[in-house]
């Protein structure tokens, strides 16, 4: 398969979703109307499930794809052992390689979405760093001096609060660096809390190789609060997300965010994004959420989940369809009923939620985390804005 070198799909390709390109964006323009490169995107398998950040970068992935050119989607099964301090102001917990394992394997069919994998290929960074020895991880270390490692500006707020840099934090980047010296790759995706480790790679590559490699880096994105999305923040937007939790988070984002949500996560031209911008917030926002529920989902669906969220939210009535949990006790403190109906997954959640008047049990909005409520078959439990449950 050649290349494609329509010089608008390039120009779209290093503009859309794009922050920065570095050394320079013409540079690697001109690579890729000359020759098919090879490039990655490696992610740490740290979690179950994939937030609709994390496919910024893997939709750029498919953009180089689609040209012709070599895209390989790394699972940093090496690496994640280590933890990606990044973005952390305290050391990352640590994980096991049976976390690691089990992580992995949703992580495919949840890609796959939005990656075809005809034309992108899956390598893991384990297969070579896993096999580094002593001698080979010093040879690594020798290329980078230690003094930029801890300059980054995450460690040196550490320090000024008196926290703590771990030696493996430091490693972190010489490991993912060398992800860019045994692929022999010509340009790396990330987004912009990567671009130290992804320059890391860069000068490694460099010093080793004698190759150049770009970085290109994509941009964060907020969650539903407008705050950037994390899975400890709990404001993420899933791709596993069910076709009524994604349409209805949609929903809830800030109207700030419409714009980028679009242009970041939908196919939507920039002529019609304009257009949309025309709209009354909540009908563009309505859109927005239709067009990512259908990608994900398919657009009959989609259809249905917006049918169903006018009915709960403009109409004010019940779902459809609400989960059911069988409850034998006659009582139960608000806290241990919303563990056991599986609304929550821990008591800390539960009395937040409880604490902010985020629970309604019939209706009405229950406040007091203390309370005993009294179990009776058909109540519902409502959480938030878009969580039901009834009991039998």
């Amino acid at each position: 398969m050649g290349i494609n070198t329509d010089p608008q799909k390039i120009e779209n390709t290093l503009n859309r979703g794009v922050v920065q390109i570095l050394p320079l964006r013409d540079g690697l323009k001109k690579l890729m109307q000359k020759r098919k490169i090879r490039v990655y995107l490696g992610i740490d398998p740290t979690g179950t499930r994939l937030h609709l950040g994390h496919t910024i970068p893997l939709r750029k992935l498919q953009e180089f794809a689609n040209l012709g050119h070599e895209a390989i989607l790394v699972i940093g099964n090496g690496t994640v052992l280590a933890g990606d301090p990044s973005q952390r102001e305290s050391l990352r917990p640590t994980i096991t390689k049976s976390e690691v394992k089990r992580n992995i394997k949703t992580w495919k069919r949840q890609a796959e979405k939005i990656l075809d994998f005809k034309k992108v290929k899956i390598e893991y960074n384990g297969d070579w760093l896993l096999k580094l020895k002593l001698e080979d991880i010093i040879k690594i270390a020798s290329k980078i001096s230690a003094v930029k490692l801890f300059q980054r500006e995450m460690f040196q707020g550490r320090i000024k609060k008196g926290g703590t840099i771990w030696t493996h934090e430091i490693l972190y980047p010489l490991l993912q660096g060398y992800d860019s010296v045994s692929l022999k790759t010509d340009l790396e995706i990330g987004g912009t809390d990567q671009t130290f480790n992804m320059l890391i790679g860069r000068e490694l590559e460099g010093k080793i190789l004698k190759k150049e490699k770009f970085v290109l880096t994509c941009p964060m994105i907020l969650g539903t609060d407008g705050k950037p999305m994390s899975k400890s923040s709990g404001n993420c937007i899933w791709v596993s997300d069910t076709p009524q939790q994604m349409y209805g988070k949609i929903m809830s984002i800030p109207d700030a965010l419409i714009r980028d949500y679009f242009k970041l996560l939908t196919d939507t031209t920039s002529e019609e994004i304009e257009e949309i911008r025309k709209l009354n917030p909540r009908d563009a926002k309505a859109r927005l959420a239709w067009e990512i529920t259908s990608f994900y989902h398919g657009k009959k669906v989609a259809t249905q989940a917006e049918k169903e969220f006018e009915k709960v939210f403009r109409e004010k009535k019940l779902p459809s369809k609400i989960p059911s949990v069988k409850i034998s006790d006659e009582s139960l403190n608000i806290l241990k009923l919303l563990i056991k109906t599986r609304l929550v997954s821990s008591k800390s959640e539960a009395k937040r939620l409880v604490s902010q008047k985020g629970v309604r049990i019939d209706g009405k909005i229950e406040a007091d985390w203390k309370k005993e409520i009294r179990i009776k078959k058909g109540t519902i439990i409502k959480i938030g804005k878009r969580k039901f449950t009834r009991l039998i």
